[in-house]
């Protein structure tokens, strides 16, 4: 029988956690601005599920390109072992919060992992 897992919830770093986020994984390739690093509001951060500076940089947040960023980004993670390891790992999680600095919660790195992490589960 198949157990139906819930959908992975998105947090920015910056929300306070909440006592049904189970692991916590903070998921940006640089350190946020503003979060000290003994802050303890995470369980592990995957910066190797980040994307590359240069799609980080190319992207710039750009709502019009989301969908083509989103196209990229997969095909990066689907290119990296470390990321793969991670995101298999992950994908048994009972619970699941993937945390981000981004200001812009609908088109971000964070929104694509979800979604590749929902398609495994």
């Amino acid at each position: 029988m198949l157990v139906a897992m819930p959908t992975v919830q998105l947090r920015r770093i910056y929300d306070e956690p909440s006592p049904d986020d189970g692991h916590r994984v903070l998921i940006d390739g640089l350190w946020p601005r503003g979060i000290r690093k003994d802050a303890g509001t995470f369980d592990e951060w995957a910066r190797e599920l980040a994307p590359t500076a240069e799609l980080r940089k190319w992207f710039s947040h750009t709502p019009e390109r989301f969908a083509e960023f989103e196209r990229r980004f997969r095909a990066e993670l689907a290119q990296r072992d470390e990321a793969q390891a991670t995101l298999l790992r992950l994908a048994q999680e009972p619970a699941l919060t993937l945390l981000f600095a981004a200001r812009d919660e609908e088109h971000n790195h964070a929104v694509v992992l979800a979604r590749v992490l929902d398609e495994m589960r």
